[in-house]
């Protein structure tokens, strides 16, 4: 494996809303997100932060979308590096449609390993769009990986398995099939384990999973996908450190032409409102992922995002490091 070596920031803004901005408010400008992650470190790193389809989306003609590509700037779908700089491992959570572009970015790439097992395995949370059509470039037309360890609830298995063109991943051993157990350790190494815990979606094809994951010095969780956080999934998150949670819409009327009660998620205001409401001393850190293109949040200078930091909250970017 390269060196940690110095990681160069990644420029992205995330401005995507279905209404035209305020006249004379201003436009948001692009951060630059500079990580380096420590040569004796555990870390998660953020890959990407939106929604399965990223932003822009696919033809969406908003006002908010059209400054995106005017600008060419894009948010990549949500996914995060998890590594383990001195044991030299890195694990993937989700293979995202924009995993060549996540896995070239320069805080990632020192962790890489050469050749056709750049990572050590890749944790998928379900099969939806967003956090398995990246399993492609595992295949001939691009890596051609060798067995690269894919972890996935044993639903999820079955779907890879009996579905092309993912079968023929497996069936030429360009990935090999590792069962995630449910409730129950899966150790990393040394200093690192993951625990998977079933969760509430829309799961034609597999179950959903989110992940809790023990680092030497704090834990976190992460849960990009949840129709609901109930009272007894809320005590479990609020039993770690850090949160990375489902950030989808902001509120309810955000998509203009569906009815959203049959899209569930949190609304990201509830849950940030529902976090606050607690004890200062006793919050988990809180970070919000997997943003919609409709979600105003996704814009680091709109009130919404003003109103998640002020609370003490925070909206991953790309390129944002959590040591663990």
């Amino acid at each position: 494996m390269r060196g940690t070596g110095l990681a160069l920031g990644l420029a992205l803004l995330a401005s995507c809303r279905e209404r035209e901005r305020e006249p004379g408010a201003p436009r948001a400008a692009a951060e630059t997100r500079v990580s380096a992650i420590p040569a004796d470190g555990v870390a998660l790193l953020i890959l990407g932060s939106a929604q399965d389809a990223g932003a822009p989306q696919l033809a969406c003609r908003s006002a908010c979308c059209e400054r995106l590509r005017a600008r060419g700037e894009r948010v990549p779908v949500a996914s995060a590096a998890l590594v383990d700089a001195r044991a030299q491992r890195t694990y993937l959570l989700d293979a995202t449609p924009d995993l060549r572009t996540q896995l070239d970015h320069p805080a990632l790439l020192p962790h890489l390993h050469a050749g056709a097992r750049p990572v050590d395995g890749i944790l998928l949370t379900h099969a939806h769009a967003g956090h398995y059509l990246g399993l492609a470039f595992l295949g001939r037309e691009s890596l051609a990986a060798d067995e690269i360890r894919l972890f996935a609830t044993e639903r999820m298995q079955r779907f890879l398995a009996q579905s092309g063109p993912w079968e023929l991943l497996l069936r030429a051993r360009h990935a090999r099939a590792e069962r995630l157990p449910l409730d129950a350790a899966l150790e990393l190494g040394e200093r690192l384990r993951v625990e998977a815990f079933a969760v509430p979606h829309r799961d034609e094809y597999s179950d959903t999973v989110g992940f809790l994951i023990h680092g030497p010095r704090r834990r976190a969780i992460y849960l990009p996908d949840v129709d609901a956080i109930d009272e007894a999934l809320w005590q479990r998150l609020l039993a770690c450190e850090v949160l990375l949670l489902d950030g989808t819409f902001w509120q309810d009327g955000e998509l203009l032409h569906r009815d959203m009660s049959q899209v569930p998620h949190p609304r990201m205001a509830a849950t940030l409102a529902r976090w606050a409401a607690l004890p200062e001393a006793s919050r988990p850190e809180l970070w919000f992922v997997h943003l919609n293109h409709t979600n105003p949040a996704l814009d680091p200078e709109s009130a919404e995002a003003r109103r998640v930091e002020a609370a003490g909250a925070r909206i991953a970017r790309a390129g944002d490091l959590i040591e663990l």
